[in-house]
C-alpha cells in the first residue's frame, strides 16, 4: 500500500511537471525577422526558454503568419496568441494617455524617450490598459520619424501645405498633418510603397529603417531630416493569462523580456543609423538636414496638436516627457 502510495505520488509530481512543460507561448507579430522586433522576439524565445528549461516554450510567428495588424490585438483577448508587439498608436482605443507617444516635437531623441519610459509614468502606462485585458512588458524602439515626399522642397512648413501624406490610424497624427495645411491619409502600411509609386499620396512619415526596408526612398525625392516623433512598440500580454503563471515563470519571463528589450532597443539603433547611411549612398532621394530655425518653424507649426490632446493626455505625461529630454 506504501509503494502504491508513493509511485501515485510520483505519478502526480511527473504529471504536474508535464504540465508546466506544455506551457506554450505564441509570439505573434507584423514584421519580417530581420527587422528589430523580428530580431527581438527571437532573443526572447532564446532566453526564456534557457531560464525556464522544460517549463516553457516560445514559438515566433513573424510576417503576420498568424494575424495581421487588424486581428492581433483581438487575438490575444481571446487567447489565442499570448505575446504581441503592437505600434504604440494602435492602443489609443484602450488608453488616450498612450497618444503622448504621438505628439510632434515632444521628445528630442530617442534617448529622451529611453528616459520617459524608463521612469514612473512610462511604467505606468504599461498597465494602464490592464482592465481592459492588456498588461504591458516593455517598450521596444523603430526609430525617430522622417518626413518624405515627392516634392523637390520639405523644407519648412508651407512645403507641406496641400500634400496628402500617409500615416497611421490616429488622432494625433491626423491633427499633426491638418495643423501644416496637409491632407492626412490613413492607410495600411502593406499599401504605402504603392501609393506613393502612383502619386496616390504624396509622402509619408517613418523612421529611416521602414524607408529603407520598405524602399520608400526609391518613390521619393525629398526625406526632411525633421526627427518630429518616434515609432515604437509595446510588447503586451493578455493579463489574465500572465496572472495565472506560476510565480517562477513569470520571474523568469520578466527577466527575459528585460534582456531581449536591451538587445532589441540597441539593434533598431545601430540598424536606424545603417539605413540612414544606405538612403543617402543610394542618391535616389535627397536627405534634407533643417536648420535650427527651420526646426523651429515646425514646432510652432505643430503646437496646436498638444492643446487640443491635453485633456485626454493629462499635463502631468506631457510635462514628464518634456522633463525626459534634459
Amino acid at each position: 500500500m506504501k509503494l502504491f502510495a508513493t509511485l501515485a505520488g510520483v505519478a502526480l509530481a511527473l504529471t504536474a511537471a508535464a504540465s508546466q512543460a506544455q506551457t506554450v507561448i505564441k509570439f505573434s507579430h507584423v514584421v519580417a525577422e530581420a527587422t528589430p522586433k523580428g530580431q527581438g522576439a527571437l532573443k526572447f524565445k532564446e532566453i526564456a526558454e534557457k531560464k525556464l528549461p522544460g517549463k516553457v516554450t516560445v514559438q515566433v510567428f513573424p510576417s503576420s503568419q498568424l494575424f495581421g495588424d487588424a486581428k492581433e490585438l483581438e487575438a490575444l483577448l481571446l487567447g489565442d496568441v499570448q505575446f504581441i508587439a503592437p505600434s504604440l498608436s494602435k492602443f489609443d482605443r484602450y488608453t488616450k494617455k498612450i497618444q503622448v507617444f504621438d505628439l510632434p516635437f515632444l521628445f528630442d531623441d530617442v534617448e529622451s524617450v529611453d528616459r520617459f519610459q524608463a521612469g514612473p509614468h512610462g511604467k505606468a502606462l504599461l498597465e494602464s490598459m490592464k482592465a481592459r485585458g492588456l498588461l504591458g512588458l516593455g517598450y521596444w524602439h523603430n526609430g525617430m520619424k522622417q518626413l518624405s515626399t515627392n516634392k523637390d522642397v520639405l523644407k519648412r512648413p508651407d512645403d507641406a501645405k496641400g500634400l496628402k501624406f500617409r500615416i497611421q490610424a490616429s488622432d494625433v497624427l491626423e491633427a499633426q498633418f491638418r495643423a501644416l495645411g496637409a491632407n492626412p491619409q490613413k492607410m495600411a502600411f502593406s499599401e504605402v510603397y504603392q501609393a506613393l509609386q502612383t502619386g496616390v499620396v504624396d509622402g509619408q512619415e517613418n523612421t529611416w529603417s521602414n524607408i529603407y526596408s520598405q524602399k520608400f526612398f526609391e518613390v521619393q525625392k525629398t526625406i526632411a531630416e525633421t526627427n518630429h516623433g518616434v515609432i515604437d512598440y509595446m510588447v503586451v500580454t493578455n493579463a489574465k493569462w500572465w496572472d495565472s503563471l506560476p510565480a517562477d515563470v513569470r520571474k523568469g519571463l520578466t527577466e527575459a523580456m528585460a534582456e531581449a528589450t536591451a538587445y532589441s532597443n540597441k539593434l533598431a539603433s545601430e540598424i536606424n543609423e545603417s539605413d540612414r547611411k544606405k538612403i543617402a549612398d543610394a542618391g535616389k532621394a535627397k536627405i534634407q538636414k533643417l536648420s535650427k530655425e527651420e526646426q523651429a518653424a515646425w514646432r510652432k507649426s505643430m503646437e496646436p496638436v498638444w492643446k487640443k490632446f491635453e485633456a485626454d493626455i493629462g499635463r502631468d505625461l506631457i510635462d514628464a516627457a518634456l522633463q525626459a529630454n534634459k
